[in-house]
């Protein structure tokens, strides 16, 4: 696995691992015989950092985080938060889907309160609502509130899921292409709002994007995975731009340039394949 580091200088901050990928490998079994999804993964995050996991459709992105999350177990390895295994779904990691997940029949407030509800249990109602009303209030949507999901576009239903995740206060916010089904303006509006919530509360952001300039404004590094089967980690870069991020700063920037080539020489050359169902 290599590094590609276009950072101004080497000076690394030392910190102690936060969440650890130790020789992940999952395996499936299949009517024609076993199939591995991913083999030997070895990745690790500090806290506060903003992880960006690219690769084609088919590379086990999805795979790896649904580990994250606690909704699978590896088939080897070990995947620790704070050296402490993850084995189950856990408040301290909390995901942000791309279908939006939320109830129908519930408004905008009321699918972060029952999120909240459900964490919470010692606090009074009083503190839950006001948790759930505090976390809307930070992605802007205090005053649709009260509407149900029908009711939102796709930007603001994106919105409430990222509110009822980070309501809950995680460790660990697990997002998979959220952004992915929105139109290029709302999405780069999103972003902006996302990496302004990410300075504030400084949660550790692990995201599956396609998007290659999406990984380059949001990320702190850019974990590439070769194809499946038997898919790895092939390469991470470090992103070296500072932040507060600028969008139009990054475009004028030669750095961007290199780095987004980099990157599509890796998909459609090194790495080409036509894209398969994950």
């Amino acid at each position: 696995m290599q590094t590609l580091d276009l950072t101004d200088n080497n000076q690394q901050i030392h910190q102690d691992p936060f969440l650890v990928i130790d020789g992940v490998s999952k395996v499936y079994p299949t009517p024609q015989g076993s199939y591995t999804v991913l083999q030997d993964v070895n990745l690790t995050i500090y806290e506060g950092e903003f992880i960006c996991v690219i690769g084609h459709s088919g590379c086990g992105k999805s795979t790896l985080l649904n580990m994250v999350a606690g909704f699978n177990r590896p088939t080897s390895g070990e995947i620790c938060l704070r050296s402490r295994p993850i084995l189950r779904p856990g408040p301290d990691r909390m995901v942000v889907f791309q279908n939006y997940s939320l109830l129908p029949w519930m408004t905008a407030f009321e699918n972060v309160y029952l999120a909240v509800k459900q964490v919470y249990k010692d606090k009074s109602k009083e503190e839950k609502i006001k948790i759930a009303y505090e976390a809307l209030e930070l992605v802007g949507l205090t005053e649709a509130m009260h509407k149900k999901p029908k009711e939102l576009s796709g930007g603001m239903r994106q919105r409430v899921s990222i509110a009822r995740a980070l309501s809950i206060r995680p460790e660990v916010l697990i997002l998979d292409e959220p952004f992915g089904a929105l139109d290029v303006m709302t999405r780069e509006e999103l972003q902006e709002e996302l990496l302004a919530i990410w300075r504030k509360n400084r949660v550790t952001a692990l995201m599956i994007t396609h998007e290659i300039d999406e990984a380059l404004f949001l990320a702190d590094r850019i974990v590439m995975m070769s194809n499946g089967p038997a898919a790895n980690i092939a390469e991470i870069i470090d992103v070296p731009f500072a932040r507060p991020r600028d969008r139009k700063a990054i475009a004028d920037d030669p750095r961007y340039y290199t780095l987004r080539n980099y990157i599509l020489e890796f998909l459609y050359n090194r790495f080409a394949l036509a894209d398969e169902a994950e």
